[in-house]
């Protein structure tokens, strides 16, 4: 029996202890009992424990910045304050010039990560989203481009006539060097006819991955979580990730998003609590054990919050993104972007090790 079990007064929670201490996976049931429980600290120290198994103290971000080249969008997704009709007011689409303005205006020194996505315009062809990424790889041979997500990929295939391996070939060529993970929201079908009926279906959006990864790509994974989905959908769309990572070994990171309302004048009923966050958190590293990194995204819970996620799970913090607007638009008080020195304080502050990445995470710069 282990000190934990010992400790912690929940009985559900101690054989739970044991298959952590001893490196077994969790099932669905396991998951469930780790929300039902109120032992948040025992949560929080089992996912410690696992996150430092495969990462020690080491926290990580990224130098980045964050381009949504249009907000024009097909799709009408329930929790979405960032799209646009064509011809609404605030709708744009950005040329090749005003895509290279926009960045040339927001570029530092040190960038190394361009993070692209936007609305499913179906006003522009597929070459719009090809030229994006080719304009930007020859304008900035040196920063990666991470971009779309596997919604807009599969977007892309029924806007072209194109297969789902022909649009990622044609983005590579042009330079993509790995998707976002966005578009996943909660990978099950009665979530999704709710929520975002007319985007790519769970089976679609894990193929559209699968077959980045096959094409040699390392791609991302994230969760929405805090709308209508029941906790066993959370855990379903978990393992779903976990799944798909044991066929190809393809995700880098998993990024539970906390859902924001689409007012920033929203109460604090219609947000997430930060108990369900930081046990969503934690539970996300004991629940997708093998992808190695589980992000604490501070746009939607904060700073301070983000910094305790890191003792409970968290393995990265993401990066400077510069001015990020897509949970902006829908209501987020944090603040846009972090320097690399808040950062690196933020990571300090935890009694962590900061690591500055690249996107594959690829070491940059250890801070002591």
């Amino acid at each position: 029996m282990s000190i934990l079990a010992l400790t912690t007064q929940d009985e559900a929670l101690k054989g739970i202890v044991e298959k952590v201490i001893h490196g077994e996976r969790l099932s669905l049931e396991d998951g469930l009992a780790l929300y039902q429980s109120d032992d948040l600290m025992t949560i929080g120290q089992l996912a410690n424990i696992a996150n430092q198994r495969k990462n020690g103290n080491n926290v990580y971000f990224i130098h980045n910045l964050y381009i949504n080249p249009t907000n024009v969008c097909e799709a009408h997704c329930k929790f979405c304050g960032f799209r646009r009709d064509a011809g609404e007011d605030g709708a744009y689409t950005m040329s090749t010039d005003e895509l290279l303005h926009y960045v040339e205006t927001r570029f530092r020194p040190g960038i190394r990560e361009f993070h692209i996505v936007g609305g499913h315009n179906q006003h522009v062809g597929f070459d719009y989203y090809v030229e994006t990424v080719r304009t930007l790889k020859k304008a900035y041979p040196d920063v990666t481009i991470k971009a779309y997500t596997g919604a807009e990929i599969e977007f892309f295939s029924r806007l072209s006539g194109l297969s789902i391996r022909e649009v990622l070939q044609e983005l590579i060529n042009a330079g993509l060097e790995s998707l976002t993970g966005g578009g996943a929201e909660i990978l099950t079908e009665r979530y999704r006819e709710k929520m975002s009926p007319e985007k790519a279906s769970t089976d679609l959006w894990l193929e559209v991955h699968r077959t980045a990864h096959q094409l040699g790509l390392r791609t991302h994974s994230t969760m929405l979580y805090g709308s209508i989905e029941t906790l066993e959908e959370r855990l379903i769309h978990m393992i779903r990730i976990r799944e798909l990572h044991d066929e190809t070994n393809g995700f880098l990171v998993f990024i539970p998003l906390a859902v924001q309302p689409i007012k920033a004048s929203a109460g604090i009923k219609r947000r997430t609590s930060a108990i369900d966050d930081l046990k969503t958190i934690a539970i996300s590293r004991l629940m997708v054990d093998n992808v190695p990194h589980i992000k604490a995204y501070f746009i939607n819970i904060g700073t301070q919050l983000t910094q305790v996620a890191l003792t409970m799970g968290a393995s990265d913090v993401h990066g400077t993104l510069i001015e990020e607007r897509i949970s902006h638009a829908a209501g987020a008080l944090t603040q846009q972007s972090l320097t690399v020195d808040e950062l690196v304080w933020l990571i300090k502050g935890a009694g962590r090790k900061a690591i500055e990445r690249d996107t594959f995470y690829n070491v940059i710069k250890e801070y002591e």
